[in-house]
């Protein structure tokens, strides 16, 4: 099926700032997650024709960008993308430490849904395809991940 270049254009302009919103916390800075969608997109370009129409065409340039990110991430071991937000570092800790921290002690499953509808600002269908899930699984992750974030940031004082 493929894709056109025009297309791949328009999803870079119109998400660019999502794509790398949601790579900071893998990349560990804004800066690199900039060149990692960066890259995505080149080779999403260059492999415009390995696009078969079976998801979203943003699903499958996330999925290349978390390879990306991953490569540059790795140091010569093999890491799954999902393990990689055990260790992610929440973006602007210093703008709002307590929902930093609360965020850190989400598991790795909630964090990284956390992570791909709020910052990457990606939706239910795309957050279920690019992690082979349901939907309603996506939703119930989430309202978890939101009580265990209100019940933290009540007990630290913020939600009062």
């Amino acid at each position: 099926m493929g894709t056109s270049a025009k297309e791949l254009e328009l999803l870079y302009r119109n998400r660019f700032g999502a794509f790398r919103n949601g790579l900071a916390p893998i990349c560990g800075s804004f800066e690199r997650a900039h060149d990692v969608v960066q890259e995505a997109f080149a080779r999403a370009l260059r492999e415009q024709d390995r696009f078969r129409g079976e998801g979203s065409l943003e699903g499958w340039i996330w999925r290349i960008a978390f390879r990306v990110a991953l490569d540059e991430h790795r140091n010569g071991h093999e890491v799954e993308w999902k393990e990689a937000f055990e260790r992610a570092v929440v973006p602007d800790p210093e703008r709002d430490r307590e929902l930093s921290d609360a965020l850190r002690r989400l598991s790795p499953r909630r964090k990284l849904i956390v992570f791909l509808r709020h910052f990457a600002d990606l939706s239910y269908a795309e957050i279920a395809e690019l992690c082979g899930i349901s939907e309603g699984t996506v939703a119930a992750t989430l309202a978890r991940a939101h009580e265990e974030l209100a019940k933290a940031l009540t007990r630290e004082g913020v939600g009062r």
